[in-house]
């Protein structure tokens, strides 16, 4: 019986294996900033955009606990006004 290739062999899918294993590892290795995003860094108390911010951002999670909307429209509600706090505050 002649002897299988060695791409055939279980030998080379763990090799194989190992090598899509060290690239997953690689990639989360470079985007772990995206992964796991730090804590929010302290602000100052008269930061006009820190309040303006809080202030919308206590809002949306208040109507996350009553039922009115879901994580993904909170996120979308947060991300818009994080933006407009951001216009409003450039302007000051």
């Amino acid at each position: 019986m002649p002897r299988a290739a060695f791409l055939d062999r279980p030998a080379a899918r763990l090799a194989a294996l190992a090598v899509l294993l060290a690239c997953v590892a690689a990639l989360a290795w470079l985007h772990r900033a995206d992964l796991l995003p730090a804590r929010f860094a302290p602000v100052a108390a008269d930061d006009p955009f820190a309040l303006c911010f809080a202030g919308r951002a206590a809002e949306i999670d208040r109507m996350v606990s009553e039922g009115l909307i879901d994580q993904a429209r909170a996120m979308l509600f947060k991300t818009r006004a994080e933006a407009m706090c951001r216009a409003e505050t450039e302007n000051q």
